[in-house]
């Protein structure tokens, strides 16, 4: 694939939310090292505005990113709406949260472009096909600290950059901002399951899709339930694939949320029946609820899944 210079757009985009920082109501701090972090929400109030901004940091304006108005079942919600024509790149090689950022007792999970230039993810990247050589670079943290000098030298390290040459942004899962950009994740869901299952994402030629907005929750844990079921069982995907009808009616069977044993309540609730174990939920669980597979040699489309309006509504507006 072409280098498309993903690091150099998401600087840009930096830029513009310092110099709107009071409009975005998020606050800028430069680290002794020289790093730039963004608080999007965690001492800062963050909005929804920022969560606009950090989605565009996530995909490096390789997607088009915007509200929208929603009808699920008989409830109307406020959504967002993402478009690509650069599906791999954007989802995958910038926006999807693969690198695990873990120094001392910090964590955060990491997107954005700088894993382009890092390829931290050495599996990933061989299959996307591609890197970039960037002179500076811009992650995306979601977590409940700010990053220290210490947190910045761990990555500048990986990425074999100077801290002056970092930018991170970032906002807790329980706020107005995470809740955009997580949500925004609706195609990525998508191709990472794709991806999952054997299929090239780079066979994918475009995407489409939706996925509500939801509620702030009152902690990280009901915020990660309501984003998760957002997608799960409120998000429609519409793909243009290079593939066979075969292909893709195959997977349009497989690739739904639905399509997994885990599928038909909260995921809060689903998380308590592990015993708080992640990593015991099923991994193909995490895809949009619905989804529509269009060949880009025959013309036709299959269609999976379905979304769950009972269930959506039980996870935003029962108690958090």
């Amino acid at each position: 694939m072409n280098d498309l210079a993903l690091n150099d757009r998401a600087w840009a985009i930096a830029d513009d939310m310092v110099a709107r920082a009071a409009e975005l109501r998020i606050a800028v701090t430069t680290l002794p090292s020289g790093a730039r972090v963004l608080d999007a929400g965690i001492h800062a109030d963050g909005g929804l505005a920022a969560g606009l901004a950090l989605a565009r940091l996530c995909v490096a304006d390789l997607a088009s990113i915007s509200f929208t108005s929603l009808l699920i079942g008989e409830t109307s919600y406020a959504g967002v709406l993402v478009r690509t024509d650069h599906p791999a790149v954007a989802c995958m090689a910038s926006q999807y949260a693969g690198w695990a950022i873990q120094v001392g007792k910090y964590f955060a999970m990491a997107s954005g472009p700088l894993r382009a230039h890092a390829r931290v993810e050495k599996e990933l990247f061989e299959k996307l096909g591609y890197a970039e050589t960037a002179t500076r670079g811009v992650l995306v943290l979601e977590g409940r600290s700010l990053p220290d000098d210490a947190v910045v030298a761990h990555i500048a390290a990986r990425a074999n950059l100077p801290p002056a040459a970092i930018t991170l942004a970032i906002a807790p899962t329980a706020s107005l901002a995470a809740g955009v950009q997580v949500v925004a994740r609706i195609l990525e869901t998508g191709l990472h399951k794709m991806e999952s299952l054997g299929f090239d994402v780079r066979r994918v030629v475009s995407g489409i899709g939706t996925a509500p907005l939801p509620p702030v929750a009152k902690d990280d844990l009901h915020a990660i339930g309501r984003t998760n079921d957002c997608v799960l069982y409120g998000g429609q995907a519409r793909f243009t694939v290079r593939a066979s009808d075969d292909e893709l009616e195959d997977l349009a069977a497989k690739l739904p949320a639905s399509a997994s044993s885990d599928y038909g309540t909260p995921f809060v609730e689903t998380f308590a029946r592990y015993g708080g174990d992640f990593y015991k939920i099923d991994k193909l669980l995490f895809s949009p609820g619905e989804v529509w597979l269009s060949s880009a040699t025959s013309g036709r489309t299959f269609h999976g899944g379905r979304v769950d309006p009972g269930v959506l509504h039980r996870s935003l507006f029962a108690d958090p």
